[in-house]
């Protein structure tokens, strides 16, 4: 395949992809509301646009499978024969298909034939005639511009204008008599105005992804290097170094927004995938279930979005397998037959807050304690300390599963704990609330980027340790002699709340602090909250994170390390692995966080 191909056969898989996605989507409203005109264009021009590009880079098993649905859809739209639940299931099928296929070419493979029993369920009335295969086709005068190349219209061009690549030409129907030339009009005819009839100009440009890294990376170097120099303008006291600070401290702020932007997407483009999920799951477990999408248009970062794909599988495959009752339970208990789950998406602050939510039957704490126990996951006193919701934790325990039987959708004891550890990952939590009889609701809470962390710095001695911003609850200072000991560990009673107390000093192996009073830190993590015990709290500033060397990678407690605005480096603590590793190992809290 030569160079133009290649950049060719590229555009065309981000392109198909695209449109694979939306056609899920897409295909489950049609399948609601079958009548609507303007549904079933949609989802027949994105079939048509696939196999137009399929055909010109001489993919025909992929243009097979399309022209089948085209077929089907055609019929649809001419009254033929209206799309009925065979024509829909096959439809879907032929989705997955093409996603299965675009995978292939991704990898240098040719993707395979599809099934005749697929393309049989798509066709409407008596067998066409098989046909005689045409020759390969070859690329030649590819245009400059390969964005501006219509695969639609070049693959009409050499095969005719619906043609299938493969069958006989156009040519060979019997020739329609030509209509008379128009009478000749001797009116002279109006100029164009330029201005009213002009193609508008093309508002995006495609860019490679590394040069959007590479600006981010350096916009980070320039934020440090804004914060060096917010740090010694105190000391220098020159008014004119002040102003000049002042106005680089504005430009790097807007600038550091700009690019952000630039990396931004919706997170439509995961949520897109989640109707024909719900639709597909929901129909091999024999539930109804409308799936309400809400806030799709929320932006975060490309890395996120591409990041949160899988743990929102999990979650909205365990909504609806494991939320969600059958019809006859729904029936039973007052509710409607069909479920609903709700997926909604908001921006607060600098998160994102992501929600799972369905109208189930919630999870019981009592059948997770005994599952737990059962599984050998927790012994029997520690379980009986739980509280209602640290028994919700328990999920997320690696090997935890309340199902009895395997099957494709759950019972193998992976899919939370999974979901735990990714979030964790992007730096964000993931919070479990839940009613019996009334459903459940899994919130998840990731920053709006991963380049750039809005931190808490505090100190220990001469060093600095950063603190994620979306943890910390509060501040306050702490008297040693107010603290009280339960079953062994160190709490503070804060408004009749009682928080463990871990002491960032002897977590590090150092000798507690010899004054009569420190800084307390309270932090989230999950459901749980706890106080941090440090030396001092410097304040807010955001800082650029990278990652650690490769010889302290994996070390339990750090997430990462970064330049502050004196210079000095400072290591970005993981609060979640804070409270696993620095309470008692007897506390019950300490067992399922």
């Amino acid at each position: 395949m030569s160079e133009a191909e290649s950049d060719i056969c590229a555009d065309f898989l981000i392109e198909a992809r695209e449109i694979v996605d939306q056609l899920g989507e897409q295909l489950v409203a049609l399948e609601q509301s079958p009548y609507d005109r303007d549904c079933l264009n949609a989802v027949f021009r994105g079939f048509h646009t696939i196999k137009g590009g399929a055909g010109f880079l001489d993919f025909p098993a992929m243009v097979t499978i399309c022209h089948a649905v085209e077929d089907r859809l055609n019929a649809a739209r001419s009254s033929e024969a209206s799309m009925d639940e065979i024509a829909f299931d096959a439809t879907q099928q032929s989705i997955d298909l093409l996603s299965d296929m675009l995978d292939a070419i991704g990898r240098g493979e040719t993707p395979e034939e599809p099934p005749e029993s697929l393309v049989a369920a798509l066709h409407v009335g008596p067998a066409e005639p098989a046909v005689a295969a045409a020759p390969t086709m070859q690329v030649t005068d590819l245009p400059e511009n390969l964005d501006d190349l219509d695969f639609d219209a070049l693959l009409d061009s050499l095969h005719g204008a619906g043609a299938l690549p493969g069958a006989a030409p156009a040519a060979a129907a019997a020739p329609k008599p030509k209509p008379p030339p128009p009478a000749r009009d001797t009116k002279p005819k109006p100029k164009p105005v330029a201005a009213a009839n002009a193609e508008p100009a093309e508002a995006t440009v495609r860019v490679d992804v590394r040069r959007l890294d590479a600006m981010v990376n350096l916009v980070g170097e320039l934020v440090l290097a804004r914060n060096r120099l917010k740090t010694i303008r105190p000391r220098l006291r020159d008014e004119d170094l002040d102003r000049a600070v002042t106005a680089l401290d504005a430009a790097t702020s807007r600038l550091q927004s700009a690019v952000m932007t630039v990396r931004m997407q919706p997170v439509g483009r995961v949520f897109s995938r989640f109707p024909k999920l719900a639709r597909d799951v929901s129909r091999q477990l024999g539930k109804a279930v409308d799936l309400e999408v809400v806030g799709a248009d929320t932006e975060l970062d490309r890395n996120l979005v591409e990041a949160l794909a899988d743990p929102l599988v999990h979650l909205m495959r365990n909504a609806i397998d494991h939320g969600i009752e059958s019809p006859q339970q729904r029936r039973a208990a007052g509710k409607p037959e069909t479920g609903n789950v709700r997926l909604s998406a908001q921006q607060e602050g600098d998160h994102v807050s992501i929600e799972v939510r369905d109208d189930g039957g919630g999870i019981d704490p009592e059948k997770i304690r005994r599952s737990a126990c059962e599984k050998g996951l927790i012994d029997a006193d520690s379980a009986a300390r739980l509280t209602p919701e640290e028994c919700l934790q328990l999920i997320f325990l690696p090997g935890f599963s309340t199902r009895a039987e395997v099957s494709d959708l759950s019972g193998r004891g992976v899919g939370m704990d999974v979901v735990q550890s990714r979030i964790r990952e992007l730096s964000g939590q993931v919070q479990i609330l839940s009613e019996i009889g009334r459903g459940s609701r899994f919130v998840i809470r990731v920053p709006l980027t991963l380049a750039i962390l809005p931190t808490l710095l505090i100190e220990i001695d001469d060093d600095v340790y950063a603190l994620p911003l979306v943890r910390v609850i509060e501040v306050l200072s702490h008297h040693p002699e107010r603290a009280m000991w339960i079953d062994g560990q160190s709490v503070l009673d804060l408004r009749e709340q009682p928080l463990p107390l871990l002491d960032l000093r002897v977590w590090l192996g150092l000798d507690p602090l010899p004054t009569a009073s420190s800084t307390a830190v309270v932090l989230q993590a999950g459901e749980q909250r706890f106080c941090l015990i440090v030396d001092r709290v410097r304040g807010r500033e955001e800082v650029v994170i990278k990652a650690l060397p490769r010889t302290l990678r994996g070390l339990p407690g750090y997430a990462g390390a970064s330049l502050v605005g004196d210079g000095r480096m400072a290591l970005i603590l993981d609060v979640d692995a804070l409270l696993r590793t620095g309470l008692r190992p007897n506390r019950r809290i300490a067992e399922v966080a």
